[in-house]
């Protein structure tokens, strides 16, 4: 296998999105290939990001569906037609359920706006996690890139940066200034990392071929 298929999980903006596309037309993921995009959400930038990079995005929301179980079904439908590798949750507020991540042990990524396990778990996203952040004064936050289980932010930790709290942040600055200076930086570099193992290791094994089980 010469590049791991990646496929990205956004609700938003896709700022992180951006990054791994950036990185990837620079020669910095030799061995990821962004192949989707699925989007909790319609109208968000994100799939037109995803649209000006030429990589197949759809938006799946999940009100469309009666249960989870079948927005998940048709989010593995997805994924299988594809072949997908690697799954990155890129600020994809929609949780999944512990069947789901079960099928895909040390196959999907998450990246959350601080140094865990400070200021993560259940209700720990976006601008909170800023806002819990400057409450409590730290002097330094950061971001972390880490496997996803089925306890929230609880999964293996790959890759961490620090980032100053500065006097008179608030939770705006502080969240632009951990995006720029650790998402954006750690999220391409920890996706090149993996799919680089994948594709040294066993090339038949593959997330698409746990989607049915």
């Amino acid at each position: 296998m010469d590049k791991a298929k990646i496929a990205v999980f956004v609700s938003g903006g896709g700022t992180n999105l951006q990054a791994l596309i950036d990185s990837a037309a620079a020669g910095q993921m030799p061995h990821a290939r962004l192949s989707l995009v699925i989007s909790s959400k319609e109208g968000v930038y994100a799939l037109e990001r995803a649209k000006a990079a030429g990589i197949p995005a759809y938006a799946v929301p999940r009100k469309t569906f009666d249960s989870r179980e079948a927005y998940e079904k048709e989010i593995l439908k997805m994924l299988d037609q594809e072949e997908i590798d690697l799954i990155v949750l890129a600020g994809f507020l929609s949780v999944l359920s512990a069947d789901f991540v079960s099928k895909f042990p040390d196959r999907i990524i998450n990246i959350h706006p601080s140094l865990i396990p400070s200021f993560c778990g259940d209700g720990f996203y976006g601008l909170k996690v800023h806002e819990e952040a400057l409450r409590y004064g730290v002097k330094v936050t950061g971001a972390t890139v880490h496997f996803v289980n089925e306890v929230t932010d609880g999964g293996r930790i790959i890759l961490q940066k620090a980032v100053s709290v500065e006097d008179g942040d608030t939770p705006e600055t502080l969240q632009k200034r951990v995006m720029e200076q650790a998402e954006w930086v750690l999220l391409p570099r920890a996706v090149e990392q993996i799919s680089k193992e994948i594709c040294d290791s066993n090339p038949d094994i593959k997330v698409h071929s746990y989607s049915n089980s």
